[in-house]
């Protein structure tokens, strides 16, 4: 029987909502991941819009062609020179700090948008586990916090993939920013992505990565601080696993959102999917390709 201190029926229908919310933490989770994946698109959606539209005419990325007939909807001034600073050639008036920190933003919105999807799975057994504790009466601290442990992992990692994408278009002196590099260095790129897909680190990585429950389960614990560092080595693991991938977006333009959503979904099913073969394949595919780029290049 449902005691009075559980009875919501004497609030309206906005605060029975919310009393819903608070008595199921995986419903807000959902809620709160999904609508920060879908804002990440929309924005990485938007800035590559208004890339395609401002791309010279030598440089061709797949899909510019679409997007240029997509509508550009008006920005507020904020996200007008987010973009501006991300696109620019050069540092703007603001100097390199400013575009370091746009470019920190953009890669931690990318990360957002093509790998906490991967993380489903883990964030799923946490909730599982959560909800046995609670129906035992156990203190549980809120899958949120696991989160932003695992997100303050790539947060750090878009710092340093900021600090490269200036280190190489430093030298390689594309008309904007994002745009694809070419010849020795996009294959170097994607050289290393590829050498990495058969490396015993991936392997150890994307091992712990499609076996969340033990680890969740062995390291759980009723204090927050101890669940985001649990958070915080989940991410590690997530970014051994897929930090070379992410290398392969030099190569084919850093906002080329076609390219970054099948690398979402590749993670996505490298980690649902046992053994290595799908791994590999995608190596062997890479160091084609890189040898291609060289071959065209010479």
């Amino acid at each position: 029987m449902i005691g009075q201190d559980h009875d919501f029926s004497h609030l309206d229908r906005v605060g029975r909502a919310m009393a819903s919310v608070s008595r199921n933490p995986r419903l807000a989770v959902n809620i709160i991941l999904g609508a920060g994946v879908l804002l990440a698109w929309l924005l990485l959606g938007g800035m590559a819009i208004r890339g395609a539209e401002s791309r010279g005419p030598g440089i061709n990325v797949p899909g510019d062609m679409m997007l240029r007939y997509l509508p550009q909807l008006p920005l507020p001034g904020f996200l007008d020179r987010f973009f501006t600073l991300c696109l620019a050639p050069a540092p703007l008036d603001g100097g390199v700090g400013a575009q370091a920190g746009a470019l920190t933003v953009m890669w931690f919105l990318m990360a957002i948008a093509a790998m906490l999807p991967s993380a489903a799975p883990m964030i799923r057994t946490y909730c599982e586990i959560a909800d046995t504790a609670r129906i035992k009466g156990e203190p549980v601290v809120h899958p949120l916090v696991l989160v932003a442990g695992y997100l303050s992992v790539w947060l750090a990692a878009s710092a340093l993939f900021a600090a490269l994408t200036l280190i190489v278009h430093a030298f390689a002196s594309p008309v904007q920013m994002l745009d694809p590099v070419v010849g020795a260095t996009g294959a170097v790129a994607l050289l290393v992505a590829g050498l990495y897909q058969f490396s015993g680190l991936k392997e150890a990585c994307l091992t712990k990565c499609k076996n969340p429950f033990s680890i969740l389960f062995s390291n759980w614990s009723a204090r927050p601080g101890r669940i985001f560092r649990l958070g915080v080595e989940q991410g590690v693991w997530c970014l051994g696993c897929c930090w070379a991938l992410m290398l392969v977006m030099f190569a084919v333009g850093v906002m080329n959102v076609f390219w970054m959503a099948l690398i979402g979904l590749f993670t996505l099913i490298e980690k649902q999917t046992a053994g290595r073969l799908l791994t590999r394949i995608a190596g062997a595919i890479l160091l084609v390709w890189a040898a291609a780029l060289l071959v065209v290049s010479a």
